[in-house]
């Protein structure tokens, strides 16, 4: 059963609206998707959604593939435009429920990850998850400093790879020292006198990759901690490479 819902005024609106913000999202423990591409996503993954919203032309559009047991709400347009975080929302939108534990524990962590250490762009963050995942890593971890996942520019940009990946927000101090006390490496990507090429390092089937900020690269105390720091060799006359462009340069040569 669809309910329609008219006034800009109804509480459910205003709820919708708030999850464009962090104290919105910690109220309902829930955030938002908008479009169907992250839609489509989270339901082909079998994700929990509380809710899908959205115009009668969009609801019709996509019928055959929203899930029956979701409750659904029909929008008009002038509603639909006030909900998202986009200047020209698509009209279709779903709540999803906050993970209740987004920490994670890298004692019984499998396989690669990367480490993302104070990156705050959104359109580099997202970028990074999604080269994550075509690379086969098994998840990134969102060290402190490093933008929400759950912000609207990080989730339109990871572009429905956190689904298909472990996501996790946690100190990196702890999940290095844990991976490093594991014997697995950790490679670090910051220019020092001991780094190497990062083509001259073995490729991994089980570690992590620490990508820094995009300004300042790796906190120095992290740089200490790595099993190796690893740097890209630049044959032109460019100063350095965007973080996500390093990052997808280093997953793809590094993992199995």
């Amino acid at each position: 059963m669809t309910e329609k819902i008219t006034s800009g005024q109804n509480k459910k609106v205003k709820q919708w609206r708030a999850l464009n913000t962090k104290k919105g999202r910690k109220a309902t423990q829930s955030y938002l998707l908008e479009s169907w591409h992250l839609v489509q996503e989270a339901i082909k993954a079998k994700h929990e959604l509380t809710a899908i919203m959205g115009t009668a032309d969009q609801l019709a559009e996509h019928a055959a593939e929203l899930p029956a047991n979701v409750a659904t709400y029909e929008l008009t347009d002038s509603i639909a435009q006030t909900i998202g975080d986009t200047g020209t929302p698509q009209g279709i939108f779903a709540t999803v429920p906050l993970p209740k534990d987004t920490v994670g524990d890298p004692s019984t962590a499998e396989g690669v990850w990367l480490f993302l250490d104070y990156v705050q762009d959104p359109g580099n963050i997202g970028t990074m998850v999604r080269t994550a995942d075509a690379a086969g890593l098994t998840g990134v971890v969102f060290g402190k400093g490093t933008a929400s996942r759950f912000l609207p520019k990080v989730l339109r940009s990871m572009q429905g790879s956190q689904f298909h990946i472990q996501l996790v927000e946690a100190d990196l101090h702890d999940w290095i020292s844990t991976f490093t006390g594991r014997h697995l490496p950790v490679y670090g990507t910051n220019l020092d006198r001991d780094a190497k090429s990062y083509r001259d390092v073995p490729q991994l089937t089980a570690g992590a990759i620490v990508m820094g900020n995009e300004g300042n690269g790796m906190a120095p105390d992290l740089q200490q901690m790595t099993t190796r720091n690893l740097y890209i060799p630049i044959k032109g006359q460019a100063e350095s490479l965007n973080v996500a462009v390093a990052a997808g340069v280093v997953m793809f040569r590094l993992v199995q």
